[in-house]
């Protein structure tokens, strides 16, 4: 009887030494660099070469070095505007597609050393680099493999003597660097030397990406490796800015074409929006997006960039999902931020410092429905509330549904949860439920498919309650939580939406009611003495409309609308199912016609300025337009070309293109011939217009 009480005991004290372990981990897991990423939450990336000076989204490779000569670069302005808004480092474009080297590399003459910048002394990417040692950012590099410029491009002996030759350079003299940054585009047609031709790759094998990456891995080891099939990081798969509701920090590429091994340039990327469930590797998303609607300064842009408040949405959106925000910051032609920008950012970094200030769940008393071994020592609900992304509370093996009740002592209102989970323990739980007491039963206030890294719940109105009740709903193993919040985003002004129809008329609207909309059409900021707005007023001859809302002592931050001539008498001419589309001043329909010719009789004479071309915004390519020829006539028989060119970047950031013609034209009619198509046969078009 002894023997099988010690033996029991024996028994017992053994399960509870395993039951006291850590949770095993599930799935693959993040390194140490990936940890450090996925800690950073924001960073900008930088773009300012050549097509900030040729009013371009890509260079085509053949531009003369003599341009670039900004007048007032600063570094320091451009971190700084990027540290104010929260943001802990910046990507740095050392090279974009057109080949031109912001530093003074030894590969190519096409660099900063033949510009006037500083006689031929600049060198930009050392100012970048001793800007953040002095303001504690991180540094990345961005080098684009595809070049245009270069006539080596397209052979072996690119790769080898020159893209890796100037990434070692970057590597040796710019570090250290929390990334390197690569970019998918590759292969097409450019300058190449001066041969101005097409020139096409080997997506999947070109580069030999697991050698180029090798040279990162020894001279930058801390850095992790962006790209669209990472190794570290992947793309999201869009540049709008956000990861899917449902987000995997796993996840195994796939190539468009079966048989291929995948690489940059070369993936299924709409798979990197949600990942995949127990992927192959750990390989985190990054969201980018672009500040305005380029991601290289355009004057035509200015007054357009997206909102702090817009900001804040796309943080949830990102960072609130588990990946990690990529903000585009493009320095104008005197190289610094443009101070709308730079207040944008101010402004953007004060709503989430202000937001995530007071953890209103600290001091709250917490009931487990589990915890592990019942060791609250080491895995209770104490860490919960602790800053620390890796102590957690965890639940035995086999209880993989736990539920967590939150005593907050008093009645307390809160519009946003955090959740995160220990990620060094994988990526595990599946779904969870937010419950408040209210009226004395519970209510469920919000639900969501993953947790990861990181999880806010950004709630559609205030809850005011002293309970809380979180529920795992799905998890195929133990949950390792470390983290709990409750925030309170304060209250905002939204600013109005400005609509124009066919007719001319212009019409501002908020999304709940407001005192008064104020605007102007002069380009001034709007304030409580401009116009009011309390009916439609017209604006057959385009310009700018600029509305804000104000509340008691409140302004909301400012809209901004450009408009072309309005198109009441414009008629299409050519044949197609739903021709109106184009000219109907409604973003959401579009129309694909039979050829890759558009003809429009606006009805009357004009004097033409610019050209506007919205795409299709159904985040379907087929149709859409990358190269084109406009053109102009009196009578429709007689033609003009007044422009040819491509939309650099349009599949990926398909924003309303704006075109400035050399010098006015007069015309009646306008053709829009499509040169290069996306995909698809025939083009699409959602907006046509004319300035």
């Amino acid at each position: 009887m002894k023997k099988s009480l010690l033996f029991a005991a024996l028994l017992t004290a053994g399960l509870n030494v395993t039951a006291q372990q850590a949770p095993k981990p599930y799935g693959v897991l993040p390194t140490q660099r990936q940890l450090k990423w996925q800690e950073t939450d924001m960073y900008c990336i930088v773009h300012f070469s050549m097509a900030t000076y040729t009013d371009k989204e890509w260079g085509f490779g053949d531009e003369d070095p003599a341009i670039f000569n900004p007048k007032n670069f600063s570094a320091m302005q451009i971190v700084s505007a990027a540290k104010a808004g929260g943001f802990k480092g910046i990507v740095v474009v050392a090279k974009h597609h057109d080949g031109f080297c912001l530093w003074p590399t030894k590969t190519t003459d096409h660099n900063i050393s033949k510009s006037p910048y500083k006689n031929g002394k600049g060198d930009i990417l050392k100012e970048y680099q001793e800007a953040c040692n002095k303001l504690g950012m991180k540094m990345a590099v961005y080098c684009s493999p595809w070049d245009r410029n270069n006539p080596l491009y397209g052979k072996p002996e690119y790769v080898t003597k020159v893209y890796r030759e100037q990434l070692r350079e970057l590597y040796k003299n710019y570090g250290p660097l929390f990334m390197s940054w690569h970019d998918g585009a590759n292969g097409g047609d450019g300058y190449y030397g001066g041969t101005r031709e097409v020139r096409k790759i080997d997506r999947s094998t070109y580069y030999g990406w697991d050698t180029t990456w090798g040279i990162t891995r020894k001279m930058q080891p801390g850095a992790s490796i962006f790209g669209d099939v990472g190794p570290d990081v992947r793309w999201v798969g869009n540049e709008e800015g956000h990861a899917g509701e449902t987000y995997w920090a796993t996840y195994t590429p796939h190539a468009p074409e079966e048989g291929k091994v995948p690489a940059n340039g070369f993936v299924k990327d709409y798979e990197g929006t949600e990942g995949t469930r127990n992927g192959k590797y750990w390989m985190p998303a990054e969201c980018d997006v672009p500040l305005r609607r380029g991601w290289f300064y355009h004057e035509s842009q200015d007054g357009q960039s997206r909102s702090a408040y817009t900001l804040a949405d796309l943080y949830y959106k990102s960072v609130g999902r588990g990946a990690c925000l990529d903000l585009g910051l493009s320095p104008n032609k005197d190289g610094v931020i443009a101070n709308e920008d730079v207040k944008i950012l101010k402004d953007f970094g004060g709503i989430i410092k202000a937001t995530f200030a007071v953890n209103l769940a600290k001091g709250a008393a917490f009931k487990p429905s589990n915890v592990r071994g019942n060791s609250a020592a080491k895995f209770g609900t104490t860490f919960l509330t602790d800053n620390s992304r890796y102590s957690y509370w965890a639940t035995d093996d086999k209880v993989t549904t736990p539920t967590l009740e939150i005593d907050l002592r008093t009645a307390k209102t809160f519009n946003v949860i955090r959740i995160r989970e220990n990620i060094k323990l994988g990526q595990r739980i599946e779904g969870a439920a937010f419950d408040a007491w209210i009226n004395g039963a519970w209510k469920e206030i919000a639900a969501v498919p993953s947790i990861g890294a990181n999880r806010l719940v950004r709630l559609p109105y205030n809850i005011t309650t002293s309970k809380l009740r979180l529920r795992i709903t799905k998890s195929p193993v133990a949950v390792a939580i470390s983290d709990f919040g409750l925030f309170k985003e304060p209250v905002h002004l939204v600013a109005p939406v400005i609509r124009r129809n066919k007719q001319g008329e212009v019409n501002i609207y908020t999304e709940a009611p407001v005192s008064s909309i104020h605007y102007t059409t002069d380009g001034s900021a709007p304030t409580i003495s401009s116009n009011v707005f309390n009916k439609p007023f017209m604006l057959t001859a385009g310009g700018e409309v600029r509305a804000a809302a104000f509340e008691g002592t409140g302004k909301s931050e400012s809209t901004v609308a450009r408009f072309g001539f309005a198109k009441e008498k414009w008629q299409a001419i050519t044949k197609a199912d739903n021709a109106a589309a184009a000219i109907d001043e409604n973003e959401s329909s579009y129309v694909t016609a039979p050829s890759n010719t558009f003809v429009v009789d606006m009805g009357e004479e004009r004097n033409i300025s610019s050209f506007t071309y919205l795409p299709r915004q159904d985040k379907n390519t087929s149709g859409m337009v990358t190269g084109y020829t406009f053109a102009v006539s009196t009578d429709s028989n007689t033609w003009q070309d007044v422009a040819t060119g491509e939309f650099s970047n349009i599949k990926s950031n398909p924003v309303e293109q704006v075109v400035p013609l050399r010098a006015a034209v007069k015309a009646r009619y306008i053709k829009f011939t499509a040169s290069k198509l996306i995909s698809g046969e025939g083009i699409s078009i959602a907006e046509l217009g004319v300035r």
